[in-house]
């Protein structure tokens, strides 16, 4: 098991733009070199999922006190199996604190294509996270990635289910270290780019199932317009089973969730999000410069934040 440090996009379009990964911190490349002195710690923790990275940090260098948020803020990652996939999957939490409260409720943060658990997340997100919840403007709540995979977050392949992860699964496992509601259910979801298009059918499939979310927010979400750009992803298997999931074409089956949704006005889906916009008219919906990438991404952070501090759970905020 490795613990990401550095942080990028979680996005990996074919054909998009796409940005170098940071350079490493000196604590970063201390806690490297130090890796193999923590593994034991480490995979001990990984099985109670009661890590917290400013502990390991903490622990490997020998420091008496826990390290302030740094500029990843303050992570989590471990492995877990996943029946739904059929595979050991990365979970990773990002968290408000080192410390965080009791069934601190958990937004769902899916990844893009070809991207991974690990960097779901815009550059700035977790930092920004603790610095807004410590001191008050949002309420605390933390954020959970799994790999989902290449598939827009459904059954493509028989026997590789995401969303069921996501319904079924995700849920347990969030229960089972304390977050997430009494049953361990996310309040939210958001995702980028191919995420975007997930957090949408999660939306759907959370109101179909008679348990809607309590917002979503999608960032550059993969709304494609043809069939033809969207059947090279490989991701559906005709044009009917694009038209049974595509967020565009089902509207009306996200119920009364509210919806947060930004895109750069240079970005390939800007088409699909204004279409999007005009036919659900969400609570929030942002165009501007932009394109594809990260650049985009983590300048919109503090108005995906506010969205969804918006709509935490009212006891999390007493």
């Amino acid at each position: 098991m490795c613990v990401a440090i550095g942080g990028r996009t979680g996005v990996d379009e074919d054909g998009t733009e796409q940005e170098e990964r940071r350079r490493m911190s000196r604590r970063s490349v201390l806690v490297a070199g130090t890796a193999g002195l923590a593994t034991a710690s480490l995979v001990l923790g990984s099985a109670t999922g009661v890590i917290p990275l400013a502990d390991m940090v903490g622990d490997v260098l020998g420091m008496s006190s826990r390290p302030a948020v740094g500029p990843d803020g303050i992570k989590r990652q471990e492995r877990v199996y996943s029946h739904q996939r059929h595979k050991e999957v990365d979970l990773v939490t990002i968290l408000p604190s080192d410390t965080p409260a009791k069934n601190l409720p958990v937004c769902l943060l899916l990844h893009g294509l070809h991207g991974h658990a690990s960097n779901a997340a815009p550059t700035g997100l977790a930092q920004r996270l603790a610095t807004e919840a410590a001191n008050g403007t949002i309420p605390p709540f933390a954020f959970v990635a799994v790999d989902g995979g290449d598939n827009y977050w459904h059954e493509n392949q028989r026997g590789d289910n995401p969303m069921g992860m996501l319904l079924e699964e995700v849920p347990a496992w969030l229960k089972a270290r304390g977050l997430g509601d009494a049953n361990g259910v996310p309040f939210a979801c958001a995702g980028i780019s191919m995420g975007g298009f997930g957090a949408l059918l999660y939306g759907r499939r959370r109101h179909e199932a008679g348990r809607p979310a309590q917002a979503i927010a999608a960032i550059s979400p993969g709304l494609l317009t043809s069939w033809r750009e969207m059947s090279t992803r490989k991701a559906f298997r005709d044009t009917a089973d694009w038209a049974a999931l595509d967020p565009l074409r089902n509207v009306d089956k996200l119920g009364k969730v509210p919806v947060g949704i930004w895109c750069g006005t240079e970005d390939h889906f800007i088409e699909g999000t204004r279409k999007f916009i005009k036919l659900a008219n969400p609570e929030v919906r942002y165009t501007g410069p932009g394109t594809h990438s990260d650049a985009f991404y983590r300048g919109i952070v503090p108005s995906v934040l506010g969205f969804l501090g918006k709509h935490t759970p009212a006891t999390a905020q007493g």
